[in-house]
């Protein structure tokens, strides 16, 4: 496969990884950020909506106290108690006793709008209400509070009246509350760094001070927040089962709470409105909450999810770039190493083809050689008679035949050794005397080494036990040996190649060491592998120490090496001796 192939099995499997490894990752953070978005989103805005409720009801229970307070007094006392200025004063100062100057005065108004009777700080005294909102509102309803408003103090504060009547003649007992007490439970609904609380009326004003500028917006807030206005219940003029039912439903705190989203005109940010109704749907508390600041804990969890989740899928990635790398390097040297191997089987098979045709040629050679030696012999034997005993020459012919003679053995002895070391039948372990075996190998061997200019030294022991050995193998394995030594070798500067053997704990042992370059460390492992070669290509088949190899562990002997670089190599053979009383084994 060409290059382009190796990069598209490369794409392919960083794909594979990514969506395998991602998917479910990407899955299961979504499923549980948004199970746990939902859960933390409902969690703050349920803590909203009671903080809301519980302020509301606060303030609801505070302004139904101070109206029950003033009630009290204008149905335990008659007109001429309430109308006795040293009285009434006892009186405010059992209010003002009773609850921390909450109330500021204590007033008697008759139907004119004239106040006849007044307790407290300020010069009211024959004051006229007459024009005053409140008033009017006061005569039209059993109980009303008022909202807030300057008055004639020029100071924000509301009033609690009640209706009492005496005759045909109406009267209103009205107290002034502590606008700074009031206000300051509305200042308490605060949360984090953004929330805070205010109240405003139908009108859209307000009826408490607030920390921020708030009147770009509560305009807007009126209208919509009495758009979505409940049916709540509504006092009557003069119905005490309404005023009843009223305050049962403040006690019990049965409000809706509403929350909707929209831009904080303070901060400019997307905020949390959530609002409820007071005093009977007059009055609305509102809580503002930027959406950053309320929901500060869900974001933090959701950046560092991100942050983990961006971090996880740049190591994936990471990692997939390397496996796919690497798988595809391993495919591309796999496919690599499969068309060497492919290479050399067919190396292999010429090989064999040529030890076949030598074989064939070794073979017909030793043929006419036999009869070239046969006649040399019978012209020898001619010599012999009277008739050709006085020829010319006859020294000469003597020696020529006697040449042949010893030409003809030497060809024959080389076809042999050719023809038993090629030949095609199952080897035969017998009892071999190893020294001899060697030095047969030794001089098939001299020739080459001659040209390789590399020396041949022996170095056998007498006292050798015989081996029982296939003498067929064991000459390919000394062979294999003593060629790689020759080309480890310079062919310029040679070399010494050394062939020793001893005994050494009931096994032959024998020594093939030549002075060559040596085998680096990083090979040593690999140099018995099939098809490892360090020689070039069309030089080496890589299967020559893998077959001697196996035809060592098949004797029973192993084969060991040392090498070191610009040293030399020892190969180290051990080969079983021959048990007493065995001559030969299949």
């Amino acid at each position: 496969m060409d290059i382009k192939s190796y990069q598209t099995i490369r794409r392919a499997i960083f794909t594979i990884i990514i969506l395998v490894s991602l998917t479910p990752l990407l899955t299961l953070i979504s499923v549980t950020a948004f199970g746990f978005h939902t859960a933390y989103r409902s969690k703050v805005m349920a803590y909203l909506d009671q903080l809301v409720e519980k302020h509301a009801l606060n303030i609801d229970t505070f302004l139904f106290e101070k109206l029950a307070n003033i009630r009290v007094l204008a149905l335990s006392h008659s007109m001429d108690e309430l109308s006795d200025a040293e009285l009434l004063n006892q009186l405010l100062a059992s209010l003002q006793e009773g609850h921390n100057d909450v109330f500021v005065d204590l007033g008697l108004v008759n139907e004119q709008g004239i106040q006849v009777a007044y307790a407290g700080p300020f010069k009211l005294g024959r004051a006229d209400y007459s024009d005053a909102i409140w008033f009017k509102e006061a005569l039209q309803n059993r109980v009303y509070i008022s909202d807030v408003f300057m008055g004639l103090r020029g100071l924000p504060h509301f009033i609690v009246a009640v209706k009492k009547r005496v005759g045909d003649e109406r009267y209103i007992l009205r107290s002034t509350i502590d606008f700074g007490a009031f206000n300051r439970l509305v200042e308490n609904t605060r949360m984090g760094q953004t929330g805070f609380a205010f109240i405003i009326n139908r009108d859209a004003a307000l009826q408490t001070h607030s920390r921020e500028d708030i009147s770009a917006f509560i305009h807007m807030l009126g209208k919509r927040l009495w758009g979505q206005e409940p049916n709540q219940v509504t006092p009557g003029n003069n119905d005490e089962d309404s005023w009843a039912a009223f305050a049962a439903q403040r006690a019990l705190a049965q409000r809706p709470v509403y929350h909707f989203t929209g831009k904080n005109a303070v901060t400019g940010k997307p905020a949390i409105f959530v609002n409820t109704f007071l005093k009977n749907n007059e009055w609305a508390l509102v809580y503002v909450q930027d959406k950053a600041d309320a929901f500060a804990s869900l974001y933090a969890a959701r950046n560092l999810s991100l942050l983990v989740l961006l971090i996880g899928g740049i190591a994936i990635v990471i990692m997939a770039s390397i496996l796919s790398k690497r798988v595809s390097d391993r495919i591309r040297t796999m496919d690599l190493e499969k068309q060497m191997m492919n290479e050399k089987v067919i190396e292999a098979g010429k090989l064999a083809s040529v030890g076949e045709l030598a074989a064939g040629i070794a073979h017909e050679i030793n043929n006419p050689v036999a009869i070239m030696v046969e006649e040399s012999g019978w012209i020898g034997d001619l010599l012999e008679e009277d008739e050709f005993k006085n020829t010319e020459n006859l020294a000469e012919i003597r020696r020529a035949l006697t040449q042949i003679q010893t030409q003809g053995s030497r060809c024959k002895a080389i076809t042999h050794k050719l023809l038993s070391f090629a030949r095609k039948t199952d080897p035969m372990e017998r009892d071999v005397d190893i020294n001899s075996l060697i030095m047969e190998v030794v001089e098939m061997s001299r020739q080459q080494a001659r040209y390789a200019n590399v020396r041949i030294n022996t170095n056998l022991s007498d006292n050798l036990s015989p081996v029982t050995v296939s003498p067929s193998e064991m000459q390919q394995v000394l062979l294999n040996l003593i060629n790689n030594a020759l080309d480890a070798m310079d062919k310029k500067e040679g070399g010494l190649l050394s062939i020793s053997t001893r005994m050494e704990e009931g096994f032959v042992k024998v020594d093939v060491s030549d002075t060559g370059s040596g085998i680096p460390d990083a090979n040593l492992k690999r140099i018995f592998d099939p098809f490892f070669t360090t020689k070039p290509v069309g030089k080496g088949t890589g299967l020559g120490l893998s077959i001697v190899h196996g035809i060592m562990e098949k004797m029973g002997g192993k084969i060991s090496v040392n090498s070191a670089v610009g040293v030399g190599t020892t190969f180290h053979l051990y080969l079983p001796v021959t048990p007493k009383g065995t001559d030969e084994r299949p």
